[in-house]
């Protein structure tokens, strides 16, 4: 790949997980890394503008977590630190990401969440509206990952909607840049009235899930072998929990086909899947501007 990737550092357990698992994806495909934090503009309009010299202490204390936090990057990897300043962070690390030509973004998930759990805080909801590039979700827990499981296996969830070109594209980069095993997972829940014969939801789903595999397979270039996998179950939550994730594992999710092009949207799938999934999160835009998976 040899590309940059963003993380959005804060000085939490969030921050850290994010951290964390940025080392891990830039050590494995020989990215450059770029830790930002992202601080209020200092010309923000508000009845009573902070002191100068709040800002002033604001910007030595972000510089100095900043600093902490690139003193546990591997020294394998390089990486840069950057203070910007923006409305919102998110807005901070979409135009930082612009500004590098990164690959993704990663941020980790809102305090409080169960470990080796998602959950969407701010930062995260936002990057889902305003992003053009894929965002990676860090769940509770990924610092604790050890950096030399790099990335294991790269497992895309495909479906028929417009898009899964794209985001078989970034799977495919993605796997290849990081030495990983691509895997193709067809969520085959059917959602059919309570009292139907189990037998007629399983042969349903598994037909489906046969017919979204090959579809995907066929989409893959000649050169690229990809394992397939079928979960089933009640629920999307519960079909997610019946298939085995690896320590190392990415999973890979398109946004809705109610995002704008080029922005990501988390559609309810996804955000069913979130709840559940023990493993990072990328979630890739919809259209990517005709050029695929950087590189």
């Amino acid at each position: 790949m040899s590309g940059r990737i963003v993380v959005g550092y804060t000085a939490t357990d969030a921050g850290a997980d994010a951290l964390a698992l940025g080392v891990r994806m830039a050590a494995a495909s020989a990215s450059v890394l770029d830790v930002v934090m992202v601080l209020p503009n200092e010309d923000r309009s508000v009845i009573t503008p902070p002191a100068a010299s709040y800002n002033r202490h604001l910007r030595d204390t972000a510089a100095e977590w900043l600093q902490r936090a690139r003193e546990t990057v591997s020294d394998a990897v390089r990486h840069h630190g950057h203070v910007r300043h923006a409305e919102s962070f998110a807005e901070g690390l979409v135009a930082a990401a612009g500004e590098f030509d990164a690959s993704y973004i990663v941020v980790g998930a809102a305090n409080g969440g169960l470990s080796g759990r998602h959950r969407l805080g701010t930062v995260a909801s936002e990057l889902m509206h305003y992003s053009d590039v894929p965002v990676v979700l860090a769940p509770e827990g990924a610092r604790e990952v050890d950096v030399a499981e790099g990335v294991s296996r790269v497992t895309a969830a495909v479906g028929t909607r417009p898009g899964g070109d794209v985001l078989l594209a970034e799977a495919v980069a993605l796997a290849a840049a990081t030495g990983a095993t691509l895997r193709l997972l067809s969520l085959a829940t059917v959602d059919l009235p309570a009292g139907v014969d189990t037998g007629v939801i399983r042969l349903t789903g598994e037909t489906h899930a046969d017919a979204v595999l090959a579809q995907a397979r066929a989409a893959l270039p000649a050169d690229v072998e990809a394992d397939v996998v079928t979960a089933t179950g009640d629920s999307i939550e519960e079909a997610v929990q019946r298939i085995d994730w690896l320590p190392g594992e990415i999973a890979m999710v398109g946004s809705s086909r109610l995002a704008q092009p080029r922005r990501l949207f988390l559609g309810s799938t996804a955000a069913k899947m979130l709840h559940v999934l023990p493993v990072p999160m990328v979630v890739v835009p919809r259209t990517r501007g005709g050029e695929g998976a950087r590189s």
